[in-house]
């Protein structure tokens, strides 16, 4: 009897598409929705919090870049424990906590949507959200190359935007730069270092987005090669950006009109130009739709992942014979979204801070014990031990002070 086999995920991104790809998600999560935020928690610190945000981050690319080349495969996070831990309790609880947080992501970055769209028409947020959300899940959906080339696109519009708030704010804030520089370097003040810390821990989610470009290793071309340049190259542009916004930012802005705004760039724009931010606020709608987007993409293929290694119903494996998209999945993803939409944007912020650096902190140990017992693979990048201790180390110190702070609370 002859068996029609199963339809596969095909390689149709390119490494250029997969680095737009977790670009994109990383700048809609960040800057277009949070910088006020950061700015409550650190105040005129804020860049230093960033800053603080990106050296974790760096060293979780780096373990993430290792894992994704020696195992390019869908199930990314939850595989990767899978291989260093060899429980497949962990391996279940890893993957559901990388799918809360991209499900928490994109209900994040929904909720900001609104903020924005109210510069231009002022609509219900329930409607405004639960639209963006069906419409997603639909282009998530239409099929993989296409929709991660909409993001690469909407990506260019993202950097543009940036940029553009770089370039009419920048002359004027460098120029006032040289006498505000003291206030911006915290002394040996604790409650300073505090702000800092938790403005960082904040700041942190505007990172989460690199290791979503691990779930798409079955799809990207020359999988051992690309993704770990995807996941470094789009962190190093990604914190390029942030530091110099967040430093215009609270150079531009005064600082309680900065950590109260909903749509704090399109408030900066105004203030340098005194002209509506039609424009910016624009971009920035399109900036938190792509974020959104890719997350959407990213969960549904890791519930393909896990439900293909077995670790979830078979049902959530399956493909649509010509788009080769994960429809069960995708569609799942897209309503436990809907019902996360509607909570507050920081509380959902820093809920997916600790659940990710909980999974981080998972794959750190993951990638040692891996170094330990497996032999260096052939063709694939490796990093010194000193990497994945240092994220460790990095990513529990962070962890440790959000619940220090917490129980203070």
């Amino acid at each position: 009897m002859n068996v029609t086999p199963l339809p596969v995920l095909a390689p149709r991104i390119s490494g250029l598409l997969a680095t737009f790809y977790a670009l994109g998600t990383i700048l809609g999560a960040g800057i277009y929705v949070l910088i006020g935020k950061v700015a409550a928690e650190a105040g005129l610190f804020a860049p230093l919090a960033f800053a603080l945000a990106a050296g974790v981050a760096a060293l979780t690319g780096l373990t993430y870049a290792e894992l994704a080349a020696r195992y390019p495969r869908a199930a990314g996070a939850a595989l990767y424990v899978q291989r260093g831990f060899g429980n497949t309790r962990l391996t279940l609880v890893a993957g559901m906590l990388v799918l809360t947080t991209g499900v928490v992501s994109a209900a994040t970055l929904a909720n900001g949507f609104a903020g924005y769209l109210a510069v231009w028409v002022v609509l219900p947020d329930a409607l405004v959200t639960s639209t963006l959300i069906i419409a997603l899940g639909l282009i998530a959906a239409w099929g993989v190359a296409e929709s991660v080339t909409l993001a690469a696109l909407i990506t260019l519009i993202e950097l543009g935007g940036l940029l553009l708030i770089v370039a009419v704010t920048g002359e004027r804030s460098l120029a006032r730069l040289p006498a505000l520089w003291p206030t911006l370097i915290p002394g040996a003040d604790f409650l300073a270092l505090g702000g800092i810390l938790s403005g960082a821990f904040l700041a942190f989610y505007a990172y989460i987005g690199f290791e979503d470009t691990a779930n798409l290793a079955e799809e990207v071309r020359e999988p051992q090669k690309n993704v770990p340049r995807a996941i470094l190259w789009s962190l190093l542009i990604a914190t390029a950006l942030y530091l110099v916004v967040a430093l215009v930012a609270v150079i531009g802005l005064p600082l309680d009109t900065l950590t109260r705004s909903r749509a704090p760039l399109a408030d900066l724009y105004t203030a340098a130009t005194g002209r509506a931010p039609t424009v910016i606020s624009l971009i920035s709608l399109v900036a938190v739709i792509n974020g959104a987007l890719i997350q959407i993409i990213m969960g549904a293929r890791l519930l393909y992942g896990m439900a293909r290694e077995g670790w979830l119903p078979a049902a959530l494996a399956q493909l649509h014979p010509v788009r080769r998209t994960p429809l069960v999945a995708t569609a799942l993803i897209t309503g436990i979204i809907l019902l996360l939409a509607f909570l507050p944007l920081v509380s959902l912020a820093k809920f997916t801070s600790f659940i990710i650096l909980l999974v981080f902190v998972a794959l750190h140990i993951a990638l040692l014990r891996i170094k330990t017992r497996e032999a260096r693979p052939a063709g694939v990048r490796v990093y010194p031990r000193m990497i994945p201790f240092a994220g460790l180390l990095a990513t529990l110190s962070l962890l440790g002070w959000q619940v220090r702070s917490l129980l203070a609370a």
